[in-house]
């Protein structure tokens, strides 16, 4: 079993080369019949160079490690950084060492598009060929759950239900023999593990005791480690836990991170505010200077009442902030009804001008939040803010809802651009905008906020239908 482990790492890895052969012979094909040589002495120390800069990269980037466990995006995203340095490679060695080369951006590009998307295609047809295997019994681990409680139950179900994973369970070890469902999967109390472990084929023991127990852990790790297996611990606080958890060792403890973004990292933060600053100053040069003077021309002409309309709301960090929009509403209209509840805007709502109403439809009165963006209180994308009413109603009515303020509120946002937009009565609907804020928030992405400000201009183009 451990030889189809290994194979299936082997494959995985070696595919990648034969993929990069591929694609280079590819590469030189095209400059071929642009006039030069098929294959030469010097492309063959290119060749040599790529497989060189591709086992180190991928290696730098943990392409090499198995990823059973992780959807394929994660893969996906590895064999992009290694792409990537391969190119960046490539790219130094013909500008300062081979600068006699005479095809160096055509060889190089054509060379990193045709090893990503052949490495990439390879790569998800193998994933999908392992999962087949491991849910026929192949290509699987063998595992010996230490603990027949509540925590080593529910992981016994979740790898039975979940033959992708690759997890084959040889039992259970428990120092109480009268477990409920254990049936003849009970191999011995924690006392008889080595022996356990000599006479089973089992290549990780887990490890789901209680916190409490921390001697019966040391002796399983003891046990465990004298045959050479790979100890893994459930952590006690399991059921906290969330899909983007993260642990680092702080001096001599490990820290575990209940919920993490990929927007903690300080590096992100300011690539992100780079790209909010850049894209609103091209919009300030190139469109808001002549259209914010024709709307707030329109706004004064069609009702009384000032151009913009400010508006208190909660921002990152629990931090208030002041939200700026093109007036829609009527001048006198309320906010909240004689009980203090949020009046939010519906269908046909007679606050509403007639021009306000196009303003709201086409997501225009929410320009003059770029203002908000460039003092640093807002981005393009993320969740949105709620007005005060709205954000107190819902802080104590809707699970997690406070987890939004993590991050910057944004302008657009994977709510907004899935449908959720206009009113929010009903618990259920605020409950689902949370849920995908919190999903944006855990898997940011550069990618994900262009795609998100692309369907954000796709909506006002046509209209939003949520949008009154």
């Amino acid at each position: 079993m451990k030889n189809n482990i290994r194979a299936s790492l082997l494959l995985r890895q070696s595919s990648d080369y034969v993929m990069l052969l591929l694609a280079f012979l590819c590469a030189r094909e095209y400059i071929h019949g642009k006039g030069d040589v098929f294959m030469s002495g010097f492309n063959f120390l290119l060749l040599l160079i790529s497989f060189f800069t591709w086992a180190v990269s991928s290696m730098a980037v943990h392409l090499v490690e198995d990823f059973r466990l992780r959807s394929f995006s994660f893969e996906f995203i590895a064999i992009l950084k290694a792409s990537l340095i391969h190119a960046c490679v490539f790219s130094f060695l013909f500008f300062y060492c081979f600068k006699y080369y005479p095809f160096p951006r055509t060889f190089t590009c054509l060379y990193t598009t045709l090893l990503f998307v052949m490495i990439t295609t390879c790569r998800f047809i193998i994933k999908r060929i392992l999962i087949r295997m491991r849910s026929s019994g192949y290509n699987t681990r063998n595992v010996v759950i230490i603990g027949a409680g509540e925590t080593g139950m529910n992981f016994y179900r979740e790898i039975s239900s979940n033959e992708q994973f690759g997890y084959r369970c040889v039992g259970f070890v428990d120092d109480h023999h009268a477990k409920v469902g254990i049936g003849k999967q009970y191999l011995g109390d924690i006392s008889s593990l080595k022996s356990i472990l000599e006479t089973h084929e089992v290549d990780d023991v887990i490890v789901a005791l209680p916190g409490t127990q921390t001697e019966q852990t040391a002796r399983v790790i003891m046990a465990s480690e004298q045959e050479a297996k790979r100890v893994r611990i459930i952590a006690d606080c399991h059921r906290f836990c969330t899909s983007t958890t993260g642990m680092h060792v702080f001096g001599h403890f490990p820290l575990i991170t209940i919920r993490s973004s990929p927007l903690d990292d300080v590096t992100r933060q300011a690539f992100k505010r780079f790209f909010d600053i850049c894209i609103t100053v091209i919009l300030l040069v190139t469109v808001f200077t002549w259209l914010f003077p024709i709307i707030a021309i329109l706004i004064k002409l069609t009702s009384r009442g000032p151009v913009f309309f400010r508006q208190e709301r909660w921002g990152v960090s629990n931090k208030r902030i002041m939200c700026y929009k093109f007036r829609s509403m009527k001048t006198e209209s309320r906010d909240t009804d004689n009980d203090g509840r949020y009046l939010q805007a519906m269908k046909f709502d007679k606050r509403i001008t007639p021009l306000g109403s196009f303003l709201r439809r086409t997501s225009l009165d929410e320009l003059p939040q770029f203002i908000n963006v460039l003092m640093g209180d807002m981005s393009i994308v993320g969740p949105r803010p709620h007005p005060l009413p709205l954000h107190y109603e819902s802080k104590s009515t809707v699970e997690n809802y406070m987890l939004r303020h993590m991050v910057k509120p944004g302008i657009t946002g994977w709510a907004q651009v899935n449908g959720c937009r206009g009113e929010t009565r009903q618990l259920g609907q605020m409950q689902k905008r949370v849920n995908l804020d919190l999903w944006y928030i855990e898997h940011y992405t550069f990618w994900l906020d262009i795609q998100i400000i692309f369907q954000t201009v796709m909506n006002m183009v046509k209209g939003d239908r949520n949008a009154y």
